[in-house]
């Protein structure tokens, strides 16, 4: 039996999950541990080596488990960086995306490049904690020291094998790789001032990236594998889409909706819209708007303790009439205020519409507005592309959430299948079973998922 593992982690926790294939996929949950950022010498920064610690500690579980050989692929978040010096060693934590230090950089650089040029060479989406504006920011004598910069997930293959590998589907997202020439852009480093020589070199998703190789752990012979590090390329892998013409939203802290392209989308049309081409697994490009998802529930959870699970939470608010409130949760006051409930109080109030107070309420304007603001976006994609959507996949944490999705399909009128819930995790495992050999390619792979999966199906309520 071949044994798969999929290191997986968010910006609110991380997981080590074991799969199989036997009659479908068979996923288990070995470990899981709590990811934040912290504020640390003036920024937010995430703790990388408590995740790295972590991930051993599950590898060993896996191997105690009684697997002894297995694959592993690591997916993250995007846009955040390691900086290391010239003997591999880590010079500072590494500072979250959220960190204000980005704000105004974006305006910076576009006095040195215009925004449309940028976006002819990129295709990526303008977002102020992008990886070239964090560069444009950073501590130049970190960076003077710095010998190699690896995103989350290469640094922390590169700690469990010793390897520095770049893969794109996570590099894609810093803006400043060229989508003609598929490396790095040289005139957007100059820019920055960072010479190509700090990077790693470049890997696609399915290559092999080293074996495991780490001392004072009990752990099974693994070849870690490069899947979409990125855990966004690899949900969009994991959707089990099997007709033409289909939408992805890929439903997390944050939303990512759009489809799935075999040539890049980078015209006058789409730089207005802002949208983005993340490269995909398979030489394939996302074409999506990255847009706010479950954060602001997120927030008003932790705010009140969780005294509620997320499922009381959507109990709640299905008790309460939707769409009493018109709010922008993609304006950049909900990015990290300091208090997401009095923010959005305040911005009801402010337009003169009803304030929520409760539980329920609040959280029916968040659903509300997200589904409003998927409503939007897909009418975008769809003018975009030139493509009419016949169905609306929902995969990640959010297609658990039956009363979103159903006021998602009536506000879309379209059709939406939820789930998988773990699509990150599956298209995680799933290009390791392709490399492996397991599936001819990733059109057999969905076809499989879709036939082993069970998923909900709603449909406008009109």
């Amino acid at each position: 039996m071949t044994y798969h593992v999929a290191i997986d982690i968010g910006a609110s926790s991380g997981r080590v999950i074991l799969a199989n294939k036997i009659d479908g996929l068979e996923l288990r949950e070995i470990h899981r541990f709590k990811n934040g950022f912290v504020e640390a010498d003036g920024h937010d920064r995430w703790d990388i080596d408590q995740l790295v610690d972590n991930v051993l500690i599950g590898l060993e579980k896996v191997k105690q488990s009684g697997v002894n050989t297995c694959t592993i692929g690591i997916d993250t978040w995007a846009v955040d960086y390691c900086l290391l010096d010239k003997n591999g060693n880590l010079l500072a934590q590494p500072i979250a995306y959220r960190d204000a230090r980005t704000q105004g950089a974006m305006e910076q650089v576009f006095q040195h490049i215009s925004k449309e040029t940028i976006y002819q060479k990129t295709g990526i989406q303008f977002l102020n904690f992008n990886t070239l504006y964090q560069l444009f920011v950073e501590d130049r004598s970190l960076l003077e020291k710095t010998d190699k910069i690896l995103m989350i997930p290469d640094y922390i293959a590169y700690r469990l094998t010793g390897k520095m590998t770049g893969e794109v589907t996570n590099w894609s997202t810093t803006q400043f790789m060229n989508l003609e020439t598929r490396t790095f852009d040289k005139e957007l480093l100059e820019v920055i001032g960072i010479e190509t020589g700090k990077f790693p070199d470049l890997i696609e998703a399915g290559g092999f990236i080293g074996r495991l190789e780490v001392d004072g752990y009990d752990l099974p012979e693994a070849q870690v594998i490069a899947v979409g590090t990125h855990d966004t390329a690899s949900a969009v892998v994991g959707v089990p889409a099997t007709s033409e013409n289909w939408a992805y939203i890929s439903s997390g802290t944050w939303s990512l909706i759009g489809i799935e392209s075999k040539q890049p989308i980078a015209n006058q049309d789409s730089y207005l819209a802002n949208y983005t081409n993340e490269w995909g697994a398979y030489q394939t490009y996302r074409f999506l708007k990255n847009i706010t998802g479950m954060w602001c529930v997120q927030e008003i959870a932790r705010l009140t303790d969780y005294r509620y699970s997320f499922k009381e939470m959507a109990e709640q608010a299905a008790l309460v009439e939707p769409f009493q409130q018109e709010i922008d949760l993609n304006d950049d006051r909900f990015t990290n205020p300091e208090n997401m409930i009095e923010e959005i109080k305040e911005a009801c109030r402010e337009i003169g519409q009803k304030v929520p107070e409760s539980i329920g309420e609040l959280v029916m304007a968040v659903y509300s507005n997200l589904a409003k603001a998927y409503g939007r976006e897909l009418k975008q994609v769809e003018a975009l592309t030139g493509q009419t959507i016949d169905c609306l996949h929902i995969v990640g944490g959010g297609s658990n959430i039956s009363l979103l999705n159903q006021l998602t399909a009536n506000v879309i009128g379209k059709e939406v299948i939820a789930g998988p819930g773990e699509a990150t995790a599956i298209g995680n495992i799933l290009v390791q079973m392709i490399t492996t050999g397991e599936f001819e390619n990733l059109q057999e792979a969905r076809q499989w998922l879709a036939e082993t999966s069970e998923f909900e199906t709603f449909i406008p309520q009109l």
